[in-house]
């Protein structure tokens, strides 16, 4: 659907630069702000967006009725859009981009401060759009949610992209596990300094948490621990897990994930 040839990028077949006006009308865009009206409803919202792309009365009217249902929001679709949750407000923003059922979709950070209940059913919305063939170019910090729903992903570092491929691949590009460590409060700047030299350590201070490269050395994780525990630090759990997306984005930046953009 898109495709950049020559620094000229393009589309469904339409320029970018030369054609911005055929590009808009097969693209729709659901930006980190909700762009609906608060004092009407859902079903307000969509009309509005369907008569602004000139879709004809009968037609705008099955759509709206269609992006309702799909979307599960019978419930609130005739309630005015001020008195939504952040969850309901967001799925409404998702679907408005959809009324001139465009073939590609352009979601920026679509989950940034939903609770985890409506950041899953947001998912499973974006998923069952790229079921049924949508393309959809996705931003966002969380490196979970782009592990859930990305079949590529481009990592961006400082305005250029660093690395691209499948959540695995990037995964696998890691070649080690990771011993993560929870530590009692105040105990953090203890462990970190009792393993210090290793590349590609991170640390979480809300939650007390060291994740640690280590391979596949099973003894190289005894020693570490064995050696927090020496030293007086108090470790409240651990446990040897596989490679995540924020391991590689830190392998990567050296930065953490939050200041950074991930697009799949």
């Amino acid at each position: 659907l898109t495709s950049i040839d020559g620094g000229s990028a393009s589309v469904g077949g339409f320029d970018v630069a030369a054609q911005p006006d055929r590009v808009r009308e097969v693209i729709g865009l659901a930006g980190q702000s909700a762009a609906v009206d608060e004092k009407l409803t859902a079903r307000e919202n969509l009309e509005l967006f369907g008569r602004l792309y000139k879709i004809p009365r009968t037609e705008r009217r099955r759509r709206v009725t269609d992006l309702i249902e799909r979307f599960d929001m019978i419930e609130f679709a005739d309630r005015i859009a001020g008195t939504y949750s952040g969850g309901q407000r967001r799925r409404l923003d998702v679907v408005a981009a959809l009324v001139a059922d465009p073939p590609a979709l352009f979601l920026d950070e679509p989950t940034t401060g939903l609770d985890p209940r409506s950041r899953a059913e947001l998912w499973g919305a974006i998923a069952g759009l790229a079921d049924r063939g949508t393309a959809i170019v996705l931003t966002t910090q969380y490196l979970d949610e782009a592990d859930r729903l990305a079949d590529e992903i481009l990592i961006v570092d400082r305005g250029e992209i660093i690395a691209s491929g499948t959540p695995e691949t990037l995964k696998r590009r890691l070649e080690r596990d990771v011993l993560e460590i929870h530590v009692r409060e105040g105990d953090l700047d203890r462990a970190v300094g009792l393993i210090p030299g290793v590349e590609g350590l991170a640390t979480d201070v809300a939650a007390g948490r060291i994740g640690v490269p280590v391979g596949d050395d099973v003894g190289r994780s005894l020693e570490l621990l064995r050696r927090l525990q020496d030293g007086g630090v108090s470790i409240a759990d651990f446990q040897l897990r596989r490679p995540t997306l924020d391991d590689v984005f830190l392998s990567l930046t050296g930065s953490p994930a939050e200041q950074e953009e991930v697009t799949p």
